[in-house]
């Protein structure tokens, strides 16, 4: 067995003690990183359920309160998200149009699009210096609808 130098005991001790902070706050950042991740995760979707509810039909397409219900039901159990849906139509060329028939001139064709935005925030477990204590997420999901 190798003895230690003279004045080299407890060396390992003291590194430990110095090191340990650092490495306690890397591995609390990469729960926080899996966290945030998760959450992300659960609004897209959140989002992607409810525009396909509302692309099922031209009836579903108009049903915000559906789209909504069906984005609330897919993230469960999870807090603090809103879902707010939408429908708006273009002509086929990609110019706007208030969804009246009328709107898009032959030979183009009015294509309905639903849109579903799941908003929420996720709150970091400790508070960091110069880092938000409160993180935004938001993501957004648009689908075609088939008429």
């Amino acid at each position: 067995m190798i003895q230690p130098r003279h004045g080299q005991r407890g060396v390992a001790l003291v590194e430990i003690a110095i090191m340990l902070p650092f490495l306690l706050l890397l591995a609390i950042g990469g729960i926080e990183i899996g966290r945030y991740a998760n959450y992300a995760n659960i609004a897209a979707n959140a989002a992607h359920a409810g525009v396909q509810y509302g692309a099922q039909s031209l009836a579903a397409a108009s049903d915000t309160t559906g789209m909504e219900n069906a984005a609330k039901i897919d993230w469960g159990s999870a807090t603090g998200f809103t879902a707010t849906a939408s429908h708006y139509c273009k002509c086929s060329d990609g110019t706007a149009s208030t969804c009246l028939s009328s709107d898009c001139q032959l030979p183009l064709h009015r294509i309905l699009w639903v849109q579903v935005v799941v908003t929420g925030s996720l709150n970091s477990i400790l508070s960091y210096p110069a880092v938000p204590r409160t993180f935004n997420i938001s993501k957004t999901a648009i689908m075609r609808v088939d008429q």
